[in-house]
């Protein structure tokens, strides 16, 4: 086991001065010491690395309290990771059928197109066959977006008329997921879902019948952190691009649309889509 590190180790190796670990510490929340019986700050090995990666985010121009979260969700563990992990704590998901995820897609989708300026938006599909039936959909929302990612079973890494699209590994645990995130300044929505078992053929004639555990919500602060997660698995199949969506979601502010009216706006689309796919309606678009 690592023995605790005094304040003048920590400084030595992350080059911060003890004073300004102490002034992190009272503003920020972090680094967080044990004390001593005599009142000493003792601090697990753990920080060190992610003290340097703040020094390194720093020096890309981001603030303190931004460098601070982003080196801490950097520091998360990351085999297999997943947007779905990234958020279900404290979430309550719910069972529903692909359908109903397609319905409740194009209905952020649409209110992303009427109201999300400059939308940071992430989209995953599984395999890129899906996405193809929405491909039009996805370059519309690109033409007034910061950024739009999605991830599919490409076959390699593309960028089509603004529209980054990332391959997904077969041992990924995203090709598992269903990935729909608008962050916008005045605007936030995501849902976010994963299929616990592979019992139903996919594209297959009861493919619209297979089952996700679904996570939906327009809180800002979730939709942040499933934007930071999806930007963290950008970065590990294209650096660059993750290291700037990362830098863009750290200086915008979330969104402070009023909660109430978007749930209603956004409730109300769904809720047409899904009367649309019913029988006796008209049939939605397959993702």
């Amino acid at each position: 086991m690592s023995q605790p590190l005094a304040i003048r180790d920590v400084a030595q190796e992350t080059g911060i001065a003890a004073g300004t670990l102490r002034m992190w510490e009272q503003r920020y929340g972090y680094p967080t010491p044990e004390r001593t019986d005599s009142g000493y700050r003792r601090y697990s090995p753990d920080v060190i690395p992610v003290l340097r990666r703040v020094v390194d985010l720093r020096a890309r121009g981001l603030t303190v309290p931004a460098a601070i979260e982003q080196a801490r969700r950097d520091d998360l563990p990351t085999d297999r990771p997943s947007v779905y992990a990234a958020i279900a704590g404290g979430q309550q998901p719910q069972l529903l059928r692909k359908a109903t995820l397609v319905a409740m897609s194009r209905a952020i989708e649409d209110e992303a197109m009427m109201n999300a300026a400059a939308p940071i938006t992430f989209g995953a599909f599984q395999e890129q066959r899906f996405y193809r039936h929405v491909e039009a959909r996805w370059r519309r929302m690109a033409q007034r977006a910061d950024a739009v990612t999605v991830f599919a079973d490409f076959d390699e890494i593309s960028r089509d008329a603004g529209v980054l699209q990332l391959p997904i590994a077969p041992q990924d645990a995203l090709g598992d997921e269903w990935i729909v995130v608008v962050d916008a300044p005045g605007y936030a929505a995501c849902l976010v879902a994963w299929e616990p078992e592979r019992g139903v053929e996919r594209g297959g004639p009861a493919d619209r019948d297979r089952r996700f555990e679904a996570i939906w919500t327009v809180d800002p602060g979730v939709t942040r952190r499933a934007a930071h997660a999806a930007a963290r698995l950008v970065e590990r199949k294209a650096p660059e691009e993750g290291e700037r969506l990362s830098l863009l979601l750290a200086d915008r502010p979330l969104a402070m649309q009023p909660v109430a009216p978007a749930l209603t706006a956004l409730t109300n689309r769904i809720v047409a889509y899904v009367e649309a796919a019913a029988p006796g309606g008209a049939a939605a678009s397959e993702r």
